[in-house]
Order: C-alpha cells, then structure tokens, then sequence
C-alpha cells in the first residue's frame, strides 16, 4: 500500500519518487539511497527486492543515507508504488516496441519540476532493466545518452544522473550548496614573492644559472614570471623558501 504523503497539494516542485523494481542486491540499493540524499531526494520505493526488506546489505552501502532506507516502503508491484503518482518515466536504453515519449535526464528534470501533482521516475533490475509490462505503465520513457558502443550504467550511476538533473532545477527552492574551499589562503602580497624570488636568484648566481650575461635579464624575466603564475598563497611562499634554505646549507653527514 502506497504511504500518504502531506506534500500532496497538486501543485509542482515537488521531489520526484525514486521507484526501484525487483532490484536485486542490498548493496545496490544503498549506493542508490546514496545517490538519492546527495541531490536531496528521500523517497524510495521498491517493488519485490529480491532478497526481501530490509536487507542487512544496504545500510554500509548507504554511506549515511540511512533516513533513505528506513522509510523505503515495498510494494507488490508497479502499478501500486506508482499509484499516486500522475507522471511516470521509465529509464530504459531503448524503447522494446514500446510506443512513448522519449526524454533525457535533463528534458524530464524539467517537467516533473513544473507539473503538477506526484512523478516517479522508474529502474529497472540491474541485470535486465524494465520489462515491457514496466515500460508501458510509464507516461514517457528516460534515457540517458550514452556511449553506443558501451552502454552499461550501474543503478547508482543511473539514479544519480537523473538525481541531479532534478536538484539543478530547483534553483533557490533547493538546499543544495556548491562546497567551498574554506582552508585556502589568499594570495601571497608581492613583497614575500620578491624575497622568495631573491632568494632562488642568490642561489643560482653563483651556480651560473644566468649565464651568458646576455640571456641574464631573459632568463631572470622567465623564472619571475614562472614562479608568480601559480599565485602562491603566505604558506606556500614560506614553504618553498623553506625548501631553498635547506638546499643552500651544507649536506649534513
């Protein structure tokens, strides 16, 4: 029996349903949980698991996405994890005479983000995908462009793909966030860039890096330019210099 759902109101943006038909192995369905929770999607629904449910399998597999697995609901088939549903796409790489609209990822993203009422997005087995029967209780099949000469996509992979195709629609309604490189360091200023540089040329002088006298003022514009293009942050400034002064002393016995 399909569970009530209080964000029923017929409007739109509402989170797709994630259906998984007769899938197979526990770990599978953790990776897809997995896959669900990063783009914010938390219904999954799963029609005859093979191995029943729960399965001891999925939960390492989940990587944390338990809130996923535990509310799982199992239905006898299809047509009933689907019920409430008014919009339903069936993942398959092709159609198996099946005569329905067919949408990518991204197309399908785009309608379930504007429709109104429930959508569920459909997998199939992981060996043998969607059967005919599957497909045509769907109202558009999804496929994924792919490689035609391998097209071989795991459920996970296949669930996150369309995962986050749906998670880019949302916009400002979404809580995803890009991660932020909090631990960088800003640029390093132009003064520790010159005493480095300073340092490296006081070594190398005496070496005769600069010679012939010719090529000196070339040579010295080519290492400057070399070593400030990365925008070396005070860290790494003092890193290197570090580095030079352990050169510069003698080697120890």
């Amino acid at each position: 029996m399909a569970p009530s759902h209080p964000n029923d109101s017929g409007e739109g943006h509402e989170r797709p349903v994630i259906v998984l038909v007769r899938p197979q192995l526990g770990e599978n369905i953790g990776k897809a949980a997995r896959a669900m929770l990063n783009f914010g999607l938390t219904e999954m629904r799963l029609v005859t698991p093979r191995d029943g449910w729960p399965n001891p399998a999925a939960g390492p597999a989940a990587a944390g996405a338990d809130i996923v697995l535990e509310q799982a609901s199992v239905h006898e088939s299809l047509a009933d994890a689907v019920a409430d549903c008014a919009h339903v796409y069936a993942t398959t790489v092709r159609k198996r005479g099946v005569t329905k609209p067919v949408v990518t990822p991204a197309e399908a993203a785009g309608e379930i983000a504007a429709a109104r009422g429930r959508s569920a997005i459909v997998f199939g087995p992981e060996r043998s995908g969607l059967e005919t029967d599957d497909v045509a209780l769907a109202r558009a099949i999804l496929t994924v462009p792919i490689n035609p000469e391998f097209g071989s996509l795991n459920l996970a992979q296949a669930v996150i793909l369309c995962a986050y195709e749906w998670s880019k629609t949302q916009g400002e309604r979404g809580t995803l966030v890009q991660p932020t490189d909090e631990e960088s360091l800003p640029p390093a200023p132009q003064e520790e860039l010159e005493g480095m540089i300073g340092q490296l040329e006081n070594m190398l002088a005496p070496r005769g890096y600069f010679l012939p006298e010719s090529r000196a003022a070339a040579t010295r514009r080519t290492l400057r330019s070399m070593l400030t293009k990365p925008g070396w942050n005070h860290l790494e400034v003092r890193t290197m210099r570090g580095v030079l002064s352990s050169l510069a002393r003698p080697p120890r016995d």
